[in-house]
């Protein structure tokens, strides 16, 4: 490409940039129901790579290379249940892979029968976020697995317990030796079940085609959508590569949200957010309409008329990704 064009292209974007910038101003200062529905700006095709460099989104990358014995052996474990203390359960049984990488429930259950206090977040592209669970106590996926294992209420197992069972199986002794070259013990277990969750990325939603210049991945609602969702601000907490999951926040900062404990959060990622509800760290919004005006309520002082509300879910719907080829949920 020549100077000249290169220099007709820069010229574009920074007349975008400001374009788009003014009307953020304009916007933040009106009542969301006054939020003007502007027509969309087209920008050259040669700048589309640079306009998708400019979202506060980026495209969701595909699963990383990682020794498929020891992912296969992760995925194994992960559906075993000999890893809780009285064989009941497995990771599984709280994460679901065959669905959203949670469960429908409001709450599950511990060991013991009683409500676990917090809603189950999906494991599906759990491992981009920086911290982990809903207080981010744990700055790594193997924190977060060692810590679920031992856990009283979850597995309630040790690792050395868990290697000693799964050391009396044959073939699971002969998969840990090919996988790792030894039996099974504490830090092979954890990183075969870390292993397989790094591949629990799920790409290729249609908004992440958008994203990488397919123009007609979204409808036009879904686009108003993705717009009021910038210009109100729910991008300040829910943008990078997994629409969140990258910082921690204060709920119900205008109006009570949901159960005040605790009160500080790990933002949660929106990525797959149609196919995961109830919603909150109480699961209390039932559905995703509920829980985009109840935000908007608790977090932005602002009441969404139905129409925008429409166009947030329309979005919304759009990041659902793909797993193993197949949409996250069965969803759109």
């Amino acid at each position: 490409m020549s100077g000249i064009a290169h220099t007709r292209i820069f010229r574009e974007l920074k007349r975008w940039r400001s374009v788009v910038a003014i009307g953020a101003l304009l916007v933040i200062c009106l009542h969301p129901s006054q939020a003007p529905s502007l027509a969309p700006f087209q920008l050259p095709p040669q700048a589309t790579a640079a306009r998708s460099a400019e979202e506060p989104i980026t495209p969701m990358p595909p699963a990383p290379e990682i020794d498929p014995l020891k992912v296969e052996l992760g995925e194994r474990l992960f559906n075993d249940a000999r890893l809780s203390v009285d064989n009941s359960r497995s990771c599984s049984s709280c994460h679901d892979v065959r669905t959203n990488g949670a469960s429908m429930k409001r709450h599950d259950f511990g060991r013991d029968g009683a409500e676990l206090p917090l809603n189950t977040t999906t494991v599906f592209n759990s491992t981009l976020n920086f911290r982990f669970g809903w207080e981010g106590k744990y700055r790594s996926v193997e924190a977060d697995v060692s810590a679920s294992l031992v856990n009283p209420q979850i597995m309630g197992s040790s690792l050395a317990g868990i290697a000693a069972k799964l050391g009396l199986d044959p073939s699971m002794r002969m998969a840990f030796i090919t996988a790792y070259g030894h039996r099974p013990d504490p830090g092979n277990i954890v990183d075969a079940i870390a292993s397989f969750q790094r591949t629990l990325v799920t790409p290729d939603s249609r908004f992440d085609r958008w994203l990488a210049g397919d123009r007609s991945a979204l409808s036009d609602k879904e686009l108003d959508g993705y717009k009021l969702f910038k210009s109100l601000g729910c991008a300040s907490c829910h943008q990078g590569v997994n629409v969140g999951g990258n910082l921690f926040q204060r709920h119900g900062i205008f109006h009570p949200l949901a159960s005040r404990d605790p009160e500080i959060l790990r933002v949660p990622s929106l990525r797959n957010v149609a196919t995961t509800a109830p919603y909150f760290h109480d699961g209390s919004a039932p559905s995703l309409d509920d829980a985009v005006r109840k935000m908007a309520f608790a977090q932005l002082n602002a009441t969404l008329t139905d129409q925008q509300v429409d166009a947030l879910v329309a979005y919304l719907n759009s990041l659902t990704g793909q797993y193993r080829g197949v949409p996250v949920g069965g969803g759109p």
